[in-house]
């Protein structure tokens, strides 16, 4: 019954039923779709197999889809590459043709508009940087800060930049339709720099699936709360966060992240190079492990595997790695220390009946040493605002819809059951009570049970009740 969640990407190593179910025995929860990689077809023979483990298992499974978002790219050379080095002068321009030791092509006219004197430019994941010393409509010239070598279409990043580039491509927009027409749980969306990112994925979406917003880039810090609350979950992408941003500077901004999430309820998904090592090597550098222990530490509500579980040589012993993590972190007196103390922080931000509710279902449970939490929930409001308590003991989530049962996978303590829908409060505590049993919870022992009332009514969280569990 851990309570962080684990996500692992499918790719080459890991998309056939047998690695796949092999994965979910090992402890993933959900799985992410790389739409950076891998063609339609690829994609929807990993859902559809995906579904039959979920059948076969008889546990819900969480698809995530994420999609790639703009990538700006130089053009090409025309000996493939050159050498910079330090202090000279090179420019970016407009004009199409290949590029050599002084230019290169720059094919993203909305730079030029906004790149200012004294900015910096990243080129191939920053091992190359430039300082902007001029620009204008048709060109950017910069000096050399750190050389080397820059070959074909080499990544460029803007980190001192708000852009004026929309975080869905055309490509994404094509690939979101088909995620959504498979019928995804999440979406991720790349390359958020603004609230008006999201609103602009939530009109496609129409509530078809919840959106993750990946934080990846230094100007979406300047509004982290407002994206937050605009997002249904966030991601901590640490891969282009940690090019745009001072290495130094990332550990921060995660557990700034992570901390600003818990506050508003959103489940936060800390990301890349986790255990990078067992990409080729069956166990994690020690480093690793305290990376993502750390991560649980935090109160992540789940942590991701990227390469490790796509491509890798190891992909369920990657898993299963992560799994012995969090249990041993959640195990921890301190990590409940943690937890108790987090919940009596948010006593102040109780802004609705929902909020208190919940709020009181944890201290509840707490005094009568419940064994478990029971949440009823149509559209998983109900859920989210008991996770974001984070009680000591796990939550069992009632839904009648599979959709939502699914996107719960994501949320910290919450284990999802499809169950009828209660027309009474009567059938709501026999439900319970019977769920609680069938997963192994002992008789005699108490549960805290909460709902809205009227039933199926989403945002109606109002009701706490207690009951014992009784054949």
């Amino acid at each position: 019954m851990r309570k962080a969640k684990i996500v692992a990407t499918l790719g080459p190593s890991s998309s056939s039923a047998k690695e796949i179910e092999n994965l979910v025995i090992a402890g993933a929860d959900v799985f992410r779709l790389n739409f950076s990689h891998g063609t339609h077809e690829d994609h929807q023979l990993r859902y559809q197999t995906i579904r039959k483990v979920e059948q076969k298992l008889k546990k819900p499974l969480a698809i995530l889809a994420d999609l790639q978002g703009p990538k700006l790219r130089v053009g090409t050379f025309t000996q493939g590459s050159v050498t910079l080095k330090e202090g000279q002068s090179f420019i970016l321009d407009s004009k199409n043709s290949l590029g050599n030791s002084q230019r290169v092509f720059l094919p993203h006219p909305e730079l030029f508009k906004v790149v200012k004197k004294g900015q910096n430019l990243l080129i191939d994941d920053g091992k190359i940087r430039l300082k902007v010393t001029g620009s204008t409509k048709t060109e950017i010239k910069t000096e050399v800060v750190i050389g080397g070598v820059i070959s074909n279409r080499k990544g460029v990043n803007v980190p001192d930049a708000i852009l004026p580039i929309k975080a869905l491509t055309a490509k994404d927009k094509v690939d979101l339709e088909f995620a959504l027409s498979l019928g995804v749980d999440w979406v991720a969306l790349s390359f958020v720099q603004r609230v008006e990112d999201i609103l602009e994925a939530q009109h496609l979406i129409r509530g078809r699936a919840w959106i993750m917003s990946k934080l990846e880039k230094p100007a979406a810090l300047k509004s982290l709360s407002e994206i937050i609350q605009a997002s249904d979950g966030v991601m901590v992408a640490r891969g282009d966060l940690g090019v745009e941003l001072p290495p130094e500077k990332v550990p921060q901004a995660q557990k700034n992240i992570i901390a600003i999430s818990k506050l508003y309820g959103r489940p936060v998904v800390v990301a890349t190079q986790m255990l990078e090592s067992m990409i080729s090597t069956p166990i994690p550098t020690r480093a690793e492990a305290s990376d993502v222990a750390h991560a649980i530490y935090d109160g992540a509500d789940a942590v991701m595997l990227s390469a490790e579980s796509a491509s890798g040589k190891y992909p369920v012993e990657a898993v299963a790695m992560m799994d012995k993590i969090i249990i041993e972190v959640e195990q921890d007196p301190a990590f409940d220390k943690a937890n108790l103390s987090d919940a009596y922080n948010l006593r102040g931000t109780f802004t609705n009946e929902a909020d208190a509710i919940c709020g009181a279902l944890r201290d509840v449970s707490k005094a009568i040493k419940a064994v478990a939490i029971v949440t009823y929930t149509s559209g998983g409001y109900t859920t989210l605002r008991a996770a974001r308590q984070r009680p000591d003991i796990n939550i069992v989530s009632i839904t009648p819809n599979i959709s939502t049962a699914r996107r719960l996978c994501m949320v910290w303590g919450v284990h999802s059951v499809i169950g009828a829908e209660s027309t009474n409060i009567v059938e709501m505590e026999s439900l319970a009570i019977d769920t609680c049993l069938a997963m192994g919870f002992k008789p005699k022992k108490k549960i805290a049970i909460s709902a809205g009332i009227p039933f199926g009514k989403p945002g109606s969280t109002n009701l706490l009740k207690i009951a014992e569990l009784k054949h």
